[in-house]
């Protein structure tokens, strides 16, 4: 697969424990001050012993067969594409006729019991705002992006044909996600494959209705938030601003920054499969971020990313104590600031 076997484990840091410990964060190539590219070898030494040694974690094996057998990654989960959008009245893309977005939830968002939840806020923004959208549901697959970080790039671009071939057929030209790793995809990845779309993290759209005044948030509470960058929103793509907008539309106050934010930010640990695996105990890099967190005195930490969400809980009821520090998307903590039971009637 282009990387020679003795690279594997020739010294500690390629190891196929090291190997499989790496969140694709990009922190190391941030950091590297001759500007090495660290991830892309490492991503390919994974698809080595993927593809050709078929030797990776049991945890990430079972992520790939869920994603063979059933298009998304949550082997064993019993909730559908559509299940968050109970009461939504929200319209597939082979039903609707001119819709100019598509909302693409992601597995992460959609699958996830808690993070329907951020998807429900997001759609319930768009009708809001009188955006014209619609979704793909039952057709949606995932966007390959844990196929390729595990290192099943087969897969992840037999993923990616398939998506686009759908995304060609319904005409779609922009699309809106709150994943930053579908985002990610979309953005980067998928025009090397023919697949050229306006994308959009959900953060920089719903920031552009709000600077559009088609959503003017009726309240904003003297709350302190703290927010956590996504490695793919943030080092992967440069993402910095949007999020920090919509949280200053939801408080009085401005958002207290960690001692690791934007650019220097600290991974969740979910990144690069690492969703799909279980982390040593003495090395949770979510319960490290979560310390981080709870520093700023923070009341909420909001995130912009469904991994984030998941990592982040987990690594805040770990570490809280007998403090309270509810973990929200911004899209959820934007959508609280709503009251007006009327949407607009304007369409983008």
């Amino acid at each position: 697969m282009g990387t020679p076997l003795p690279i594997i484990g020739a010294v500690p840091a390629t190891s196929p424990a090291a190997l499989w410990e790496c969140t694709t964060c990009a922190a190391c190539m941030q950091a590297c001050p001759v500007f090495v590219e660290h991830l892309p070898k490492i991503v390919d030494m994974r698809r080595h012993l993927v593809m050709e040694e078929a030797d990776f974690p049991e945890t990430m094996q079972e992520a790939i067969t869920s994603l063979e057998n059933r298009g998304h990654p949550f082997r064993g989960t019993q909730a559908t594409r559509l299940d968050w959008t109970e009461g939504l009245n929200i319209s597939s893309i082979s039903e609707s006729r001119g819709a100019g977005v598509l909302l693409w939830a992601g597995c992460s968002s959609a699958l996830v019991e808690r993070n329907q939840k951020l998807l429900r806020a997001t759609a319930q923004l768009l009708q809001y705002a009188g955006v014209k959208f619609a979704i793909l549901g039952r057709e949606e697959e995932c966007c390959g992006d844990p196929a390729r970080r595990i290192g099943n790039e087969f897969l992840f671009e037999r993923l990616v044909r398939e998506n686009i071939a759908k995304l060609t057929k319904y005409k779609v030209q922009r699309i809106v996600t709150p994943c930053p790793h579908c985002f990610n995809a979309f953005r980067n990845e998928y025009p090397k494959f023919g697949g050229a779309f306006e994308v959009y993290h959900h953060s920089e759209f719903l920031a552009t209705l709000i600077g559009q005044g088609r959503l003017a948030p009726l309240s904003r509470p003297k709350k302190k938030i703290t927010f956590h960058d996504p490695c793919y929103l943030g080092r992967h793509n440069g993402v910095y601003t949007a999020p920090r907008e919509l949280l200053r539309a939801c408080s009085q106050q401005a958002p207290l920054e960690m001692q690791r934010n934007r650019a220097s930010s600290f991974c969740c640990g979910g990144g690069g499969g690492m969703s799909f695996a279980e982390e040593p105990a003495d090395k949770r890099v979510n319960q490290e971020r979560a310390l981080e967190a709870l520093a700023t005195g923070a009341e909420v930490l909001a995130v912009g990313c469904p991994f984030c969400v998941t990592m982040m809980e987990d690594g805040i009821n770990a570490r809280k104590g007998n403090r309270a520090m509810p973990v929200k998307d911004v899209s959820e903590l934007l959508w609280e600031t709503m009251h007006s039971p009327e949407p607009q009637n304007v369409e983008t």
